[in-house]
């Protein structure tokens, strides 16, 4: 699938009235200024790179959820611990048929960040980086970061394979950092 149809995909999983994105632009990862190139170009899990950079734990808010047979979605964002900082906002489209039940249960809690889980439980995983993203903040993206309508960031999409299967879709947007 290309950039633009995963992205769509996800997004569409939970409509909202105001639109998440004036535009999101598929872009190289060269092209990525400092600090996201090292931010979102890589194939490791988001949550432990977000609480590398802020030197903070992250906590995970659940803002939409829904479970489709096996299939379940969630936008949310993630914050510094403690606090209200959004460090990043996301949609994940996680296949269930690839973990274990405790996994499943463990997300489905929604209390702790989807990578610090499939860390813990020792879920044998690999990040595919699919693409790299500029973002123009719509109102929705703005309403729920804290930020101006209109306003840059970048943000990814990924896959990760738990035990070899490709289970997890995400669309990752960091907060504005410059």
């Amino acid at each position: 699938m290309n950039p633009q149809d995963e992205l769509d995909a996800l997004v569409r999983l939970f409509p909202n009235e105001q639109p998440l994105f004036e535009q999101a632009e598929h872009v190289s990862s060269a092209s990525l200024p400092d600090p996201y190139k090292s931010l979102l170009a890589h194939n490791h899990h988001m949550t432990v790179t977000m609480e590398e950079y802020h030197k903070s734990a992250v906590d995970v808010r659940v803002l939409d959820q829904r479970l489709d047979e096996n299939v379940y979605s969630r936008a949310i964002l993630l914050l510094k611990t403690g606090t209200e900082e959004v460090v990043q906002f996301g949609i994940v489209r996680f296949n269930f048929d690839y973990v274990t039940q405790a996994v499943k249960e463990e997300i489905l809690a929604g209390k702790i960040p989807l990578g610090r889980v499939l860390i813990n439980h020792n879920v044998l995983r690999h990040v595919d980086l699919g693409a790299v993203l500029r973002i123009t903040a719509g109102p929705g993206l703005a309403k729920v970061m804290k930020i101006e309508p209109g306003g840059i960031t970048y943000g990814r999409l990924a896959t990760i394979f738990c035990n070899q299967q490709p289970a997890i879709d995400l669309l990752e947007v960091s907060a504005p950092l410059l």
